[in-house]
């Protein structure tokens, strides 16, 4: 992949957010900040805030999207969710993309985090990218039951690449 390629799955789920001028967003696992071009590209006073674990992801993101960070419609963080620096009660829209956030293990701590930092408006899109359908039914299964459990609401959308499925569940906090 180029550079400056961005994966399919990345612009399937920054269509599914329907992202607004306004919107902040919070992505969760950046990468190089493919997703964050998209959604910058779709704001006007809005912002997103992007985090990663790896400091060589962020500066990649970051060097990909000085423009938006010059503008301030970007921010960058490197450290995982539970360390990140975030205010409560901000975010539109919180979404990971191919991040094994509840698919591997399911934690209702990452979960609450989440749902803290949610406007009581406001959702978040999991999507995950697997080689097969019948493996995003499976992942889609064991995550909408977790989220369920915890009191989100979830639909389930499939999609599918050139050469694998996608899934991406949009859960808004119930009641």
């Amino acid at each position: 992949m180029a550079v400056g390629a961005i994966p399919e799955r990345v612009r399937w789920t920054v269509d599914k957010m329907a992202v607004r001028p306004g919107d902040r967003l919070l992505e969760i696992g950046c990468g190089r900040g493919a997703a964050v071009s998209l959604v910058c590209d779709r704001l006007r006073s809005g912002q997103i805030t992007a985090i990663d674990r790896s400091l060589t992801m962020v500066k990649y993101a970051e060097q990909r999207n000085a423009e938006h960070v010059a503008a301030g419609r970007a921010v960058f963080q490197t450290a995982p969710l539970d360390g990140a620096d975030l205010p409560r009660r901000r975010f539109d829209k919180v979404f990971a993309v191919n991040v094994n956030l509840f698919w591997v293990r399911s934690s209702a701590s990452d979960l609450d985090i989440i749902r803290r930092l949610l406007k009581p408006s406001g959702a978040m899109f999991l999507t995950y990218e697997p080689p097969a359908i019948a493996r995003a039914e499976a992942i889609a299964d064991r995550v909408a039951t977790f989220l369920t459990e915890q009191r989100f609401d979830v639909t389930t959308t499939y999609g599918a690449t050139h050469r694998s499925a996608l899934v991406c569940l949009t859960a808004r906090p119930a009641g």
